[in-house]
């Protein structure tokens, strides 16, 4: 040991967001991502796909997990020497981006949107994914996600855009692609329709007013069909009630002597009352629903006239609520009209009759009792399920609203009135109750569909949109069982969506997304466009103004084309596709599929991909899945990994309106990249992450950990001019302790490269963060006098070689997952004594396990000491005696194999638990006596009022034999009513009670005891090592050097004194210390304090 300037001397209070930013500094200046592709250029190839990030916000902290999984992920394979893409991708058109650039204009409409003009808008929707494309690339390289930022990919672009128009041609070419006409739920706010993947995205918790209205019978004086809905504007397009024909129906005559029909089980229905009791899927001030007894009770009572089934309620006529619109007169419907129906002069009023409700497409019964009243009132207009029923009915159609959501011409008062309106609400009910048709108004909580990026309420509207015939699924499914689904149960998850799944509604009546390639004609014929090049050859229109521009709106739709066949003139429809197109197609549009094939088969498919779970697989995964069955009857990735959702800290969904969202940006700068990155890894991603700063501050204490080891290791290093290129070290140099956290560290390697390797880095990071605490806390304390004693020789060097070695390595294994802190102490540790090092740690190769470093027997041996002294400290805890105060002896009682390991590192032992003896004891019975209690809480559920005859039975058994049988997780049985019941530990609590004078800990077979009188000579030791550590305190507060030698003063008592007397030479070796004097404290650096109530001035000095 000679140099001493190799290393960088090492502040301990470290700032580890500074330290991120000199990092990233760093790797730019010295370009290292682009030497770490150069260096796996040509290799082995490892593809990863990135799921493309929506360009329109900045980034939030769910965001980062993902991300952050992506750039670990990627960061070990580029460790193994695989050769990686780097591309990552930005999501960019769809309504997420036109309803923020709409709220920048102060836009509420789509007609304002037209009425500003579609090339400005689409323009400005342009400018805004431009925008945030930075502001989430500046803001991924903060998070330190090494992606090659000058390529990445835009779902905006051409080449996306056409690969799209190429997969919806194979679908035309194979007669999948259609138009039809639907009930399908739309926002009035941004004038679209929702796919069946979408809808679920956007449902909410909200109180509708609910009403309950009758529809009096004709023929049947006085008598009415008792009808319960939560959206009161579609009573506006009743055509029908439907029943079930296997119910009963009660016949209830009110005070009034009206006679009302419905359900009898509803009559005494305690509706939604679990849901009101636990308060889940609840609004806080919603009173407890009534029920309808309730209802007609305070209306002045009723009585019950019998029943009769649903079946003879079919076909009886009725008067509906708004018979004397315009809309309920026009034969054949309205506005559609259905032809067959119009000629048999067949209006929605002569078609209100009573009909079977029937089944759906899997048998269960569309009327059911329960909420509401058994009757459903019918607007095939409104309701996806209402229309299938009113077709099969022959019934006719009204279709109320525009693609506002406003009531059309026809609806009389209701014309140009929006149908979610509070207010429109308001005047249905007055109007209901002027009538005489409402009976009861309330507010009712359900989950109903909204626009999941407006938020506006949802109405179904009977539209035209365009669909891709499914009827090719279980080619899909095939493709899925290719695929390795981590968590497993998403295979299952993805065949499910795919079995229930409807035909793919591809169309949106908006402005910014893909301009579907499809042209229509005058004879009713379309055509699809598969690529630019055939646009052009079919041009006939427009094509010089469309050249230059890309396929979007207003451009593309100036082109008009010539059918190959019919030579008809076609306009391309002005629809814009479902945005899960532009992400799905990225294996193929990225990978370069329709212009260099070979480059596509040399990345495809994706090794890997990950993404939020929650949506996906009738999202993400589905168009993926769909897209590349349709493209080549391949799975498009072979690994997908799937993380669940980020919460604040009390589990609660992040909201900016609740205010507990947290932006990246912000905790970046408040919590650190790093810290953040720790949490992401070590969280199961099947389950949901919580998030927060608290939460932060508990797994920065795992960095804070690791630097001060480092700290440690460069102070001493420094001081001693270790050099680890020149010093050698022997095996036979190794201590004990050495090897074995040598093996440990080696074991670390193995398991880590296993766990990254199947995609499963949280469960090495518990590993990592016990590695640190058996480095910090064991090995580094338990050799501490190695790396302070003055000499230097061949055992100072093993130390500092096994701690260098050691963190070296650990640093390594965590470089994906830290990449700053990582790097900063490669630098010092590695580049700073290695010239010939790589420059970085991500451009060095992840550690080799080492088969001649494996020692399982030695780290059973030394963990095992580790659980003893654990077990040790834990029966000091109990007995509230702390580490410093020395005490007589520890007595154990364990297995033959933990005796041999403990009693051959006795002294370790000793040392670290501050006790003078230790002894083994035969039997347990010597150090604790046991009882067996019922676990209460756990029986009571399982038991119920059995629950003390079973108690009962306990007491009379032997406690020793439960014991027993619990320790070795056996079942115990008792008989209940002639039934055999079989207890576990789970249902009974083993209580142990220490001998006198003892106090225990245990786990397994083991029982530690220490002994815990305390003589006047251990109190003695006690108050010195207090003492001792009130010192050190005082050089670290103070500044001084770990080399630096001290006089020390004191002002205390004649107890603390004789104290010190019996202990000098320990006291004075330990704080360093040349001269000790009872005096005044006028030393430079002084402190007072409190030992066991006795008042103490301390003053040190350096000494000079």
């Amino acid at each position: 040991m000679a140099d001493k300037k190799i290393f960088d001397p090492v502040n301990n209070q470290v700032d580890f967001i500074s330290l991120e930013h000199e990092m990233l500094d760093k790797w730019e200046a010295e370009k290292t991502f682009g030497k770490l592709v150069e260096k796996n250029r040509g290799n082995k190839t490892w593809s990863f796909l990135d799921g493309p990030i929506t360009a329109n916000n900045p980034m939030g902290v769910h965001h980062a997990w993902g991300r952050s999984l992506k750039d670990i992920y990627q960061r070990y394979h580029a460790s193994k020497g695989f050769d990686l893409r780097y591309q990552n991708g930005f999501d960019c058109q769809g309504l997420w981006v036109e309803v923020e650039v709409e709220k920048e204009l102060g836009f509420k409409s789509k007609r304002e949107v037209e009425e500003h003009g579609i090339e400005k808008f689409v323009n400005l929707c342009k400018e805004r994914v431009e925008k945030y494309s930075k502001i989430q690339t500046e803001q991924s390289k903060r998070l330190g996600y090494w992606m090659d930022w000058d390529n990445s990919y835009y779902t905006m672009s051409d080449e996306n855009n056409y690969t799209i128009w190429s997969f919806l041609k194979k679908l035309f070419n194979d007669k999948k692609i259609y138009r039809g006409t639907d009930i399908v739920p739309w926002s009035g706010r941004s004038g679209t329709s929702y796919s069946q993947m979408e809808i679920i995205e956007g449902r909410k918790l909200v109180a509708h007013r609910s009403v309950f209205v009758k529809f009096p019978l004709l023929e049947r004086e006085n008598e009415n069909l008792l009808v319960w809905t939560t959206t009161p504007w579609t009573l506006s397009s009743n055509v029908a009630a439907a029943v079930n024909v296997n119910l009963d129906y009660v016949k209830l005559r009110a005070s009034d002597g009206e006679l009302y029909y419905f359900a009898e089980e509803n009559l005494e229905f305690k509706r939604l009352d679990k849901q009101f009791k636990d308060k889940k899927q609840w609004i806080d001030g919603i009173p407890k629903l009534k029920t309808i007894a309730q209802i007609f009770k305070e209306r002045g009572g009723y009585t019950n006239e019998g029943t009769v089934k649903g079946s003879e309620l079919v076909g009886l006529k009725y008067t509906g609520p708004f018979d004397e619109l315009h809309a309920q007169t026009e034969m054949g419907g309205f506005p559609f009209k259905k032809d067959e129906l119009e000629i048999q002069n067949v209006n929605a009023i002569n078609c209100h009759r009573v009909i079977d409700g029937g089944k759906d497409g899997i048998g269960n019964d569309n009327v059911v009792a329960g909420e509401g009243t058994g009757i459903v009132h019918i607007a095939p207009g409104c309701g996806a399920i209402d229309n299938k029923i009113g077709q099969k009915e022959s019934l006719v159609e009204i279709a109320p609203l525009n693609d506002s959501a406003e009531f059309i011409d026809g609806f009389g008062w209701l014309t140009g009135k929006s149908a979610t309106d509070h207010d429109t609400i308001t005047e249905i009910l007055d109007y209901l109750k002027k009538n005489g048709s409402l009976v009861y108004v309330e507010k009712y909580p359900h989950v109903y569909p909204h626009c999941w990026r407006s938020g506006d309420e949802l109405v179904y509207r009977c539209v035209d949109e365009w669909y891709i015939n499914m009827d090719w699924r279980e080619r899909i499914k095939k493709t899925v069982d290719e695929i390795n689904w981590i968590p497993e149960w998403g295979n299952e998850r993805e065949l499910e969506w795919l079995e229930n799944m409807g035909d793919w509604m591809i169309s949106k009546k908006r402005f910014w997304g893909l301009a579907l390639p499809i042209w229509t004609f005058e004879d009713g014929s379309h055509f699809v466009i598969g690529s630019k090049e055939e646009l052009k050859e079919l041009a006939v229109e427009g094509w010089d103004e469309f050249e230059g521009h890309s396929p979007h709106r207003p451009w593309i739709d100036k082109v008009k084309i010539k059918h190959p066949e019919t030579g008809l003139i076609g306009t391309r429809i002005p629809d814009v596709g479902n945005p899960w197109l532009d992400a799905g197609i990225v294996p193929y549009s990225t990978l370069q599929y329709t212009e260099d094939k070979e480059y596509w088969e040399k990345w495809f498919p994706a090794d890997f991909v990950v993404e939020c779970f929650p949506g996906q697989f009738r999202n993400w995964f589905y168009s993926l899945l769909a897209m590349s069955t349709v493209m080549e009857d391949k799975a498009p990735f072979k690994t997908l990994l799937g993380h669940a959702l980020v919460k604040d800290e009390t589990g609660r969904e992040m909201h900016k309106s609740w205010g507990n969202a947290i932006w990246f940006g912000d905790a970046a700068e408040k919590m650190g990249v790093d810290v953040m990155r720790w949490l992401y890894a070590g969280q199961n991603p099947e389950h949901n992450l919580l998030f927060g700063y608290n939460l932060a501050d508990e797994v920065r204490k795992n960095l804070i950990t690791l630097w001060n080891t480092y700290s440690f290791f460069i102070t001493y290093a420094s001081l001693d001019g270790y050099n680890p290129q020149n010093d050698v070290v022997n095996k036979t140099d190794l201590t004990q302790l050495d090897s074995w956290i040598l093996a440990k560290v080696n074991i670390f390697v193995k398991d880590a490269d296993e766990y990254y390797k199947n995609f499963q880095v949280f469960k090495f990071m518990k590993e990592a963060t016990r590695l640190l605490d058996d480095i910090s806390n064991w090995y580094v304390r338990r050799n501490r006098r190695r790396f302070w004693k003055s000499e230097s020789d061949s055992d100072k060097t093993a130390a500092y070689y096994t701690l260098y070695t050691v963190l070296v390595k650990y640093i390594k294994v965590m470089s994906p997952i830290i990449p700053f802190l990582s790097e900063k102490m490669y630098q010092n540790l590695v580049v700073n004594s290695d010239k010939s090092a790589p420059s970085s740690i991500h451009l060095t190769d992840f550690p080799e396990f080492d088969e001649a470093l494996a020692d399982d027997k030695l780290i059973h041996e030394v963990d095992t000491v580790i659980n003893i002294v654990s077990l040790g400290r834990s029966a000091r805890n109990k007995a509230n005696i702390k580490i410093r105060q020395p005490l007589s002896e520890i007595v154990i009682y364990c297995d033959d194999k933990t005796k041999t390991a403990v009693d051959r590192n006795k002294v370790q032992v000793l040392e670290e638990l501050n006790l003078k003896n230790l002894r083994f004891v035969d039997v347990d019975a010597d150090l604790v006596t046991y009882s067996v209690k019922p676990n209460f809480a756990v029986l009571g559920q399982k038991l119920g009022k059995e629950m003390k005859n079973a108690i009962s039975q306990i007491e009379q058994m032997d406690n020793l034999e439960i014991i027993k049988k619990l320790k070795h997780k056996s079942i115990i049985q008792i008989t209940i009513l002639n039934e055999t019941i079989e207890l576990t530990v789970d249902d009974l609590a083993i209580v142990e009670t220490p001998k006198e004078g003892f106090s225990v800990s245990s786990a397994l077979s083991t029982i530690v005891g220490i002994n815990t009188h305390i003589s006047a000579e251990l109190e003695n030791e006690g108050i010195v090592r207090d003492l001792i550590r009130q010192v050190q305190n005082l050089r670290k507060d103070s500044g001084l050097k770990v080399e630096d030698r001290i006089d020390v003063e004191l002002k205390c008592d004649e107890n603390i004194e004789n104290a010190l007397s019996e202990n000098k030479t320990y006291f004075m070796t330990e704080v360093l210390a040349l001269d000790l004097k009872y005096s005044s404290h006028d030393l430079q650096h002084k402190t007072s304090f409190n030992i066991n109530g006795n008042p103490i001035e301390l003053s040190i000095a350096v000494k000079a």
